[in-house]
């Protein structure tokens, strides 16, 4: 374990925003994960450089290995002794791979259209992010790119006859969306996390899916809402955000009031090591010879005991 902490990982992903630590749902599980299990993990974001196109993420580097998608990422940690599922009974891990399939079945494809294919909420909020968040001229290419990318997965799953078009599919995947959110705010009802009071993989991934829906300033936000309806769900994404990405995650910026606290903090320090420094130069200039004839001249009893006080 020790040699392990000792080797830090890098993780490729995309940057955060919106008081993530990522925008992006694969890179949120991977950097969740790696908090549950405490590994060593170093976040590198893509962010203004050209492997916005170039690269596969999330990607993990470590020892001479790489690995893409989350799954595998996951498997690597647990062969690194990083096992976030180590006390999961048989049966918890067989609910946890279940889930785990059902939020991608069903919440992926809500996700993919509410982001990047709701033309509202691409043209004002995930057009403008990627492409202020890529080089030239990756910028026009990029969230296209994606959006594509997005448009083909919805329909290469859920397209099948008789549901052809988009919209004809759009009804089927918010209504699949909204029901996959209600079992699993039921499975998680009052607990901090879906098995008890330490956070899974199983959370790592409902976290990863739905914290951007929760954080992002959605314009056209129907399945957002339904989400806000359920407080026990947004209050884990809070819980997780403020127990393990509150100690200045690469890519996750400040919270103003945060940046206000820190400078007063040093302000503060400063202050106070000036005044320290000030004592002390007073402290000197009193004890110092050349001060001393400036003094009122003593009474001769206090002049013998300074005299007695001084050292030989």
């Amino acid at each position: 374990m020790e040699t392990n902490m000792a080797t830090p990982m890098e993780l490729l992903c995309w940057g955060g925003d919106w008081d993530l630590p990522s925008v992006h749902t694969e890179s949120l599980i991977v950097l969740a994960y790696a908090k549950f299990a405490g590994a060593n993990l170093i976040a590198k974001p893509i962010d203004w450089t050209w492997r916005t196109i170039t690269t596969t993420v999330p990607q993990l580097h470590h020892d001479g290995a790489t690995v893409t998608e989350p799954t595998y990422i996951l498997n690597y940690l647990r062969k690194q002794r990083f096992n976030a599922d180590y006390d999961l009974t048989a049966k918890q891990g067989a609910d946890t791979m279940a889930y785990i399939a059902l939020v991608e079945e069903k919440l992926r494809p809500a996700l993919l259209h509410t982001f990047w294919v709701d033309s509202e909420n691409y043209s004002n909020l995930t057009r403008p992010w990627f492409s202020s968040h890529s080089p030239f001229p990756l910028n026009f290419f990029v969230p296209a790119r994606h959006a594509t990318l997005a448009l083909s997965r919805i329909l290469l799953t859920k397209g099948e006859a008789p549901l052809h078009s988009i919209a004809e599919v759009e009804g089927k995947i918010y209504s699949e969306a909204k029901e996959c959110l209600n079992l699993l705010s039921h499975r998680l009802g009052t607990a901090h996390y879906f098995f008890g009071n330490t956070p899974t993989s199983l959370d790592a991934f409902v976290f990863g899916y739905i914290a951007p829906l929760h954080k992002a300033n959605l314009p056209s936000g129907q399945l957002q809402n339904h989400l806000k309806q359920l407080t026990n769900l947004c209050q884990f994404c809070n819980a997780i955000l403020k127990n393990y990405f509150t100690d200045g995650t690469p890519g996750s910026p400040p919270s103003s009031q945060e940046t206000v606290d820190a400078n007063l903090q040093k302000l503060t320090q400063l202050v106070n090591k000036e005044s320290n420094l000030l004592e002390k130069m007073d402290d000197n200039l009193r004890s110092s010879p050349q001060h001393r004839p400036h003094r009122t001249k003593p009474k001769p009893s206090a002049l013998s005991n300074e005299k007695n006080l001084t050292p030989a």
